[in-house]
C-alpha cells in the first residue's frame, strides 16, 4: 500500500504542529510537544521553558 499524500505532496502521516498545522521538518516531538520551531519559540516561556545562555 502506498502512502496517502495531501494536496501539497506531503505524506499525511508526517507529524503536524498542534498550533499552526505546519507539517514536515522542524517539528519538536520530544515530550509530546508537537510544535514547529516557530510556534515553540513564541509559547515556550508561557509553557515554563527557560532559555539558558
Amino acid at each position: 500500500m502506498g502512502r496517502i499524500i495531501d494536496e501539497h505532496g506531503k505524506p499525511l502521516d508526517t507529524p503536524q504542529c498542534r498550533r499552526c498545522g505546519r507539517r514536515g521538518r522542524g517539528i519538536i516531538r520530544k515530550y509530546g510537544l508537537y510544535l514547529c520551531r516557530q510556534c515553540f519559540r513564541e509559547v515556550a516561556e508561557k509553557m515554563g521553558w527557560r532559555k539558558y545562555n
